[in-house]
């Protein structure tokens, strides 16, 4: 397994003005990882994106480092067949965006929400109009040589049974899970037995850590869908069985990029430093088990 970082994880120092998008590339490099993650690249039109994925990509080349994965926010269920056609058309348009960054990999999102009334009611009826989607723009990143994932995210489609299904609905042979060994908690799963039900169907991994409460604390300010609390934690310092999911990946056979994904509120370089010496020592300890 080769360590990752995701931009997001720089987000602190984004949103404070004291890093850009394109500063992560060199900082990721500095830090000692393999590749770095980007998410949402910047930019008002699809073009404006193309250009600063290209500058993106050009700084991760003289820097000498991989861009191995572009993660994107989506609900490929609407109401009406125009809008989930539109949605489509978007999706592709990042895959052209993730082909100028150089990432083999794509990741999209697919619900977020519940609705009141018809298929949006539940997320197996909205599942063959979602499954039909991502199938579509899985085939295009096929003709682009980048492979399309959705990730255990959202509240919706975040159990381990619900993103296995998924993945058997859109049943073609691009397309996979990110499997976030850390979001599972959100719905209030067991992280380690989650990874095992969906571990053979993964394509990138998120390595995230959380706290985990019964009761609203400092660290702990999000709520999961069963009424506890979560918080982001330091990769192998939260109460994620990191070790315990990666070996379950390790047997599984998966053997790609594993990506840093942190979400602390300590100083987030300082929480990625921590993370990256915690997660490589993690891998060296699974060896061959």
């Amino acid at each position: 397994m080769k360590i990752s970082v995701s931009s997001y994880s720089f987000i602190q120092y984004i949103r404070a003005g004291k890093m850009t998008q394109i500063d992560c590339v060199a900082k990721a490099k500095e830090m000692g990882f393999d590749a770095i993650e980007f998410i949402d690249i910047d930019g008002k039109t699809l073009e404006e994106q193309k250009e600063n994925a290209a500058k993106i990509r050009k700084a991760a080349e003289e820097n000498g480092i991989d861009i191995n994965a572009y993660t994107i926010g989506a609900c490929l269920y609407k109401d009406t067949e125009e809008e989930m056609q539109a949605e489509v058309e978007r999706l592709k348009g990042q895959l052209d965006v993730a082909k100028i960054l150089g990432a083999g990999v794509m990741r999209h999102d697919v619900c977020y929400q519940l609705g009141k009334t018809g298929k949006a009611r539940s997320f197996d009826l909205m599942l063959p109009d979602i499954a039909k989607n991502a199938r579509l723009v899985s085939e295009y990143g096929q003709s682009l040589g980048i492979k399309t994932c959705s990730e255990n995210h959202g509240y919706i489609a975040q159990d381990s049974d619900r993103v296995e299904r998924l993945f058997n609905a859109v049943n073609c042979e691009n397309y996979g899970l990110l499997v976030d060994i850390g979001n599972f908690i959100c719905v209030d799963e067991n992280p380690a037995m989650a990874v095992s039900r969906v571990a053979p169907y993964a394509v990138h991994v998120h390595a995230k850590d959380m706290y985990i409460r019964s009761t609203k604390s400092e660290a702990c300010q999000g709520m999961t869908r069963g009424g506890n609390y979560f918080g982001g934690a330091v990769v192998g310092e939260g109460d994620i069985p990191v070790k315990q999911c990666l070996g379950i990946l390790k047997r599984a056979g998966y053997d790609g990029y594993v990506s840093i994904e942190y979400e602390g509120a300590e100083d987030c370089i300082s929480g990625i430093a921590r993370g990256y010496k915690n997660l490589k020592r993690i891998i060296s300890e699974l060896g061959d088990n």
